[in-house]
């Protein structure tokens, strides 16, 4: 029996070559990943995402209190304070009282936030403060019967109270005992959020909101409202918004000054704007006016996507002349016009961005050489990479895009973007990009998917690489962000695994499916179908289970198509390895009725279909090149011949 096995396990394991095998490790230079078990565990720095910069656990630990003491400094961040107050009350203790300074009487849990009193608990627990370290830094102590928190700004001592939201525990009473721990962090660049910036179905109000909220808790600092499909962006941008839009927009940005998120809006006039018109920038800086009227501090002006091989007005041509340098000249004169006469007179006003309309090389130009050399320096210029979705980004490509365009970056990275292939979830982790990248630019923003929800997979690998490069390891943050999403539910994890491994593949993710595909690489090799068969009927189960135990409904209202296509195909590979069995064993008359049976399971896993929204049906597709090609070698009977030989 055990030749049989291995004699078909052999074949199989020629005629299944095309499935890649699993790739588990990080790209180049990355940091080994994190222990798996302790990070979930309260009161370990593992727990904490994104990847602290500097760590040390304590020999000592503290006990949340019934009634706990905060002393906060003058002018303490009032977010940072009442995510402190939650978070304590979110780990037991009954009553959070605020003080000047520490009650006398012992046996009560104090914390400090900010202030000389921050200052001194963090020398008394031998932790380093906050000198020294950039924006959005923060230093953090836990141990002793205290715990102190300060941040560089206002933003790092928000950040240092998300921190402490992961160290300490959810728990219904007082008592639980937290291990000492001291953190100092700081982001590895400036910018570090979310673009909305891609085409067809934008995301709801609601979906923003929860957005801005994902956003905070993973130490990210601005979100780009560009939807492509927002007419008053683009053919409508000389517009004012109705008043019911504008209000929501209003939420938008009260939300997200709450969660010390920058809101940038970014206005595309590119499609019908006369450079040369005095009246066009008059209406560009109006439409910025009534952004700033309801808190609005940071502007873009993406010019990407568009001709400039023709002018709008013949102004221009006679202005400005033809060619990619005369482009470049005309954008450059309207955005300093914007910069200077908006920008430099609205104080507490951001740095404007650009898109460039040759936004994904490094190719020198004309067009380049112009905003190069005439664009005011001061205006940020974004940039996709090496192709609008960059497989890779190195350090040097980074450099060279900053010497090139003459300005600092802010990269505009297309993933896990899926409108030029909506047929498929993007759900594996941000890769392909270098340590040390994050370093040589202003900041970096990753465009989303279409489906707001499912983007936090990837977006929370994002917030890890973003934030700390060095320690980055792409399918460890994977795991964290599964686990995350799962709610520490171990059988919500196990299947939310199993589909997002079969929705994996990507531009920076070639590999579909490492796991399943790795999974059926060890059936070719030892040919042992009941271990096989669990990671399938894992996978078949896997979208029921998500239905059922997810908390998430957003996820799952979105992936919909993909999770029945999923279950379909796992119930096809289940009945292929089934059929590869009965070769093997010479069951022929199960064999026929399997051979029968498949091509139908197989047309209804393809027959599920994302709905865009033009009302277009577009068939979605999951594992591909894995599944149906395990399935495809199943009927084609390969080994079954060998099989029968070795017996």
């Amino acid at each position: 029996m055990h030749r049989t096995r291995t004699a078909v396990a052999t074949a199989f394991a020629v005629a299944l070559a095309v499935i890649p095998l699993a790739g588990m490790s990080g790209p180049s230079g990355a940091a080994p990943a994190r222990g798996t078990d302790a990070r979930d565990s309260p009161g370990s720095a593992d727990a904490v995402s994104p990847t602290p910069r500097s760590v040390h656990d304590r020999t000592d630990h503290i006990t949340i209190t019934r009634s706990v003491t905060v002393v906060a400094g003058p002018g303490t961040d009032a977010p940072a304070l009442a995510l402190v107050t939650k978070t304590l009350r979110d780990a037991g203790a009954r009553q959070v009282v605020r003080a000047g300074q520490a009650p006398p009487e012992g046996g009560r849990l104090t914390v400090y936030v900010d202030g000389a009193g921050a200052a001194r608990a963090l020398r008394e627990l031998g932790a380093r403060g906050t000198g020294g370290l950039p924006a959005d830094g923060y230093a953090l102590a836990v141990g002793a019967g205290r715990i102190a928190l300060a941040g560089r700004d206002a933003t790092g001592t928000y950040y240092a109270a998300q921190t402490l939201r992961q160290l300490l525990p959810h728990r219904d009473r007082p008592g639980a005992r937290v291990r000492g721990t001291a953190v100092r962090d700081w982001p590895a660049t400036p910018l570090r959020g979310v673009i909305e910036g891609f085409y067809g179905t934008p995301w709801s109000h609601q979906a923003r909101l929860d957005q801005l909220d994902f956003s905070a808790e993973h130490k990210m600092n601005i979100y780009v409202y560009s939807p492509k499909d927002d007419a008053y962006l683009r053919e409508k941008w000389r517009d004012p918004y109705p008043a019911d839009r504008l209000a929501r927009l209003r939420e938008l940005v009260d939300r997200a000054r709450a969660r010390h998120v920058e809101f940038t809006y970014a206005l595309s006039p590119g499609l019908s704007v006369c450079y040369s018109s005095a009246a066009d920038v008059k209406a560009l800086t109006a439409k910025f006016g009534t952004l700033w009227d309801i808190g609005v501090r940071t502007f873009a002006v993406p010019l990407d996507d568009i001709s400039y091989t023709k002018w709008n007005c013949a102004a221009d041509k006679a202005r400005f002349g033809t060619g990619g340098g005369a482009a470049g000249a005309a954008q450059a004169q309207l955005l300093n016009r914007v910069n200077r006469e908006f920008i430099a007179r609205h104080p507490g006003a951001q740095p404007l961005q650009m898109v460039p309309t040759e936004y994904a090389d490094l190719k020198p130009s004309p067009y380049k050489k112009a905003l190069a050399t005439r664009l005011d320096r001061n205006v940020l210029v974004e940039w996709t990479g090496v192709g609008v979705i960059a497989p890779t980004i190195g350090v040097g490509q980074a450099r060279q895009a900053r010497e090139l365009f003459g300005h600092r970056i802010l990269l505009w990275d297309n993933y896990p973007v899926n409108d030029y292939v909506s047929k498929r979830l993007m759900l594996g982790p941000f890769n392909g990009r270098a340590p040390g990248v994050p370093g040589q630019l202003a900041g970096i923003t990753a465009n989303p998917m279409i489906q707001p929800a499912a983007s936090d997979l990837a977006l929370y690998t994002v917030a890890d690489y973003v934030w700390n490069d060095r320690a980055y390891d792409a399918r460890a943050s994977w795991r964290g962000a599964i686990r995350e999403l799962a709610g520490g539910d171990a059988r919500t994890e196990s299947a939310l695994r199993a589909f997002a491994d079969v929705n994996y593949t990507s531009a920076i993710n070639p590999r579909q499916a490492p796991e399943l595909a790795a999974a059926i690489a060890r059936f070719g090799k030892d040919g042992r179908a009941g271990r096989l068969d669990a990671v399938l009927r894992r996978l078949q189960n896997a979208p029921a289970v998500l239905r059922d135990r997810l908390d998430s409904r957003a996820f799952v209202r979105e992936s919909k198509p993909w999770l029945d296509a999923t279950r379909a195909w796992g119930i096809a590979a289940r009945d292929a390895l089934r059929l590869i069995e009965a070769d093997r064993s010479g069951d022929t008359a199960r064999a026929r009725q399997l051979r029968q049976r498949i091509p139908e399971l197989v047309r209804t896993a393809k027959s599920y279909v994302y709905v865009d929204m033009k009302g277009k049906r577009i068939p979605v597709v999951v594992g591909d090149g894995v599944l149906d090609t395990f399935v495809g070698h199943a009927l084609g009977g390969h080994g079954a011949s060998r099989a029968t030989r070795s017996r």
